[in-house]
């Protein structure tokens, strides 16, 4: 069965820093692109970064350049988002995301076929 679980989120100040973590089974990741979302209340799932199948390219919202690293661990089949000088907008349950998406989809979340089921981030004081 393949599954993909998030985990790291939770409450912090803002200009504080999170590492989320995303625990591939029954699938390799290094067989797919993969991608971080997020989705804030009221609002639609939006694009936050993702790291293409092959090679070691990336690409980042451009709300989150700079601030968030995107990240994988074949040897360990996980996917890191590692979130700095996190801001009050950043609130939102992140979501991972594995799927084939060619260079023009990679930010379109109906290019992804699996998902986790997400983790909750709080930017508050």
């Amino acid at each position: 069965q393949e599954q993909l679980v998030e985990s790291g989120g939770g409450l912090v100040q803002p200009g504080g820093s999170l590492k989320l973590s995303c625990v591939a089974s029954g699938l390799s990741l290094r067989d797919y692109g993969t991608a971080w979302f997020r989705q804030a209340p009221g609002k639609e799932r939006e694009f936050v970064a993702a790291r293409r199948q092959s090679g070691a390219n990336t690409y980042y919202a451009t709300a989150v350049e700079g601030r968030f690293t995107i990240s994988r661990d074949n040897a360990r089949n996980t996917l890191t988002l590692q979130m700095n000088n996190l801001k009050p907008d950043d609130t939102a349950v992140y979501y991972c995301a594995a799927g084939r998406p060619i260079l023009s989809t990679l930010r379109r979340a109906d290019a992804y076929t699996r998902w986790g089921q997400g983790t909750q981030v709080t930017v508050s004081s």
